[in-house]
């Protein structure tokens, strides 16, 4: 009877095993099924670019990296722009001349990098965009500055020409860049305080700068650093990423290296997505985390004051990260963090599922406060009020403060999101109201209508939330913030 029922559980257990097999297996073939039969790639998702940056060329001087941007720009301009057909497929195609999507349709080719400098400025800025942007996601903050610092907009390696440049970038890549950058800020400013600003990943790769020199016991560069949607941690998806592009790799189905393939009608940033680039920002967040861990208590007390700005809802980093993985493991130093709550109204709340400030009150009430805490909320009160703003900030010392804000809630929108917040209303691109007299594309005044499945652009990402209604109001915190340093 013990033989039987032995041999009959060793049967149930590989009978089991290969329907769990067979079941992992159907599941891979039709995930391999869908992503090989989205659209056929394009040559700016083939083409390797020659003159792309690698930290192996061993560059030592600012002028060799801006001196190789402008011979990928000429390279782009040859093998993408000379060879894409000019068709009426192509009207918003940001690879043809004389598109709605041509870079060259605005005054500044916001792709590349630019320096203002001001040689009476009493601090520098420089500025780093986010994974597949440009430049162009600080120029609004760039122009801020304009006139009264010195300010570097860098274009990180892979970005502002083609998607594909992506595919095979790394973090280390970047962060090369940005160092050869920050060397450069620092000559010309002679002992002058420079800031750092950066957006998304050119936040974390801000903050890598600063850990990587602490760690080799090195004095830090940033007089200060300012976060907007910082990618301190990323969700756990983002771990898996990579096996996509490998399996693609040992399959030889290219399409695999890519999360996304959209019509690129942005001129200033890639629709379509490579895997790679997830996984790049997943590394990088994950070598924050263990350059923070191995510092001491003395160590972090090094780096400089970070000033973040961040939506409580954000689809592309984890804005629960913000506080665990970064605010919270370091002491008490003049750091702030502002988070952009959701739009309160009746109509919203009724919509909303889960209340994310829940979760979030509990991460910053579970342990004592050691940085400023503001949240950008609805006022309360009567109706006609519940769209105006209020800036409720508790402080590391226990006091707290309620300060009105200018700005309020825009009667249709209900929460800002990961891309919005370096944009102002104003942008002529993500912004609501567009430029009528240029016949160039307007994203944020998109407001197409119709049945789903038919726009090679998904549906969320037309909704998607692109410029922050209370731009003016992180302006005057940032200088604020700066201020407070430069007399320190």
């Amino acid at each position: 009877m013990k033989t039987l029922v032995i041999g009959s559980t060793k049967h149930l257990f590989m009978a089991l095993f290969y329907a769990s097999l067979g079941v992992v297996i159907a599941l891979l073939c039709a995930s391999i099924w869908y992503l090989t039969s989205r659209p056929e790639l394009d040559v700016w998702h083939k083409t390797e670019l020659k003159s792309a940056y690698k930290r192996s060329l061993g560059f030592k001087d600012f002028s060799q990296l801006m001196a190789l941007e402008q011979a990928i720009f000429d390279e782009v301009e040859e093998r993408i722009y000379g060879r894409t057909p000019h068709d009426f497929d192509s009207v918003i195609n940001r690879y043809v001349r004389g598109s709605l999507s041509d870079p060259k349709k605005w005054r500044t080719d916001w792709n590349r990098s630019y320096e203002w400098p001001q040689a009476d400025g009493d601090f520098g800025v420089l500025l780093l965009h986010g994974m597949s942007d440009s430049p162009y996601a600080t120029s609004h903050l760039a122009k801020h500055f304009k006139g009264n610092a010195h300010v570097l907009a860098l274009r990180l390696p892979g970005h502002g020409t083609i998607p594909s440049g992506l595919i095979d970038i790394e973090w280390q890549d970047m962060a090369s860049a940005v160092s050869l950058a920050t060397e450069h800020m620092q000559k010309v400013l002679k002992g002058k305080p420079l800031y750092l600003v950066g957006f998304s990943t050119g936040a974390a790769l801000g903050l890598n700068h600063e850990l990587e020199r602490l760690v080799k016991g090195l004095s830090t560069d940033y007089a200060g650093m300012v976060f907007l949607s910082p990618a301190i941690g990323l969700p756990p998806v983002a771990a898996g990423a990579k096996w996509q592009a490998r399996l693609g790799e040992l399959l030889g189905l290219e399409k695999l290296s890519w999360n996304s393939l959209q019509a690129e009608y942005d001129p200033f940033k890639y629709n379509s997505f490579a895997v790679n680039a997830g996984d790049v920002v997943y590394q990088l967040a994950e070598r924050n985390q263990l350059l923070l861990n191995q510092l001491s208590s003395e160590g972090k007390l090094n780096i400089g004051p970070i000033l973040t700005f961040q939506s409580l809802v954000d689809d592309t980093v984890s804005t629960a990260s913000v506080v665990e993985e970064l605010y919270q493991k370091l002491p008490e130093s003049n750091h702030e963090l502002v988070i952009f709550d959701i739009n309160r109204t009746e109509v919203n709340m009724g919509l909303v599922l889960n209340d994310p400030l829940d979760e979030f009150n509990y991460l910053i009430d579970r342990v004592p406060l050691n940085f400023n805490y503001t949240l950008v909320e609805n006022r309360t009160g009567e109706a006609e009020l519940r769209r105006q703003v209020q800036a409720t900030t508790n402080y590391a010392k226990g006091e707290s403060s309620i300060e009105p804000i200018a700005q309020k809630w825009p009667v249709n929108v209900y929460s800002l999101s990961h891309v919005a917040l370096p944009f102002p209303i104003e942008d002529s691109l993500y912004g609501p109201e567009g430029v009528h007299y240029i016949d160039r594309v307007q994203i944020g005044a998109a407001s197409s209508r119709g049945e789903r499945g038919v726009l090679g652009v998904q549906a969320d990402e037309m909704l998607r939330q692109k410029w922050n209604p209370f731009f003016p109001y992180l302006l005057d915190k940032m200088d604020r913030f700066i201020d407070k340093q430069n007399l320190d």
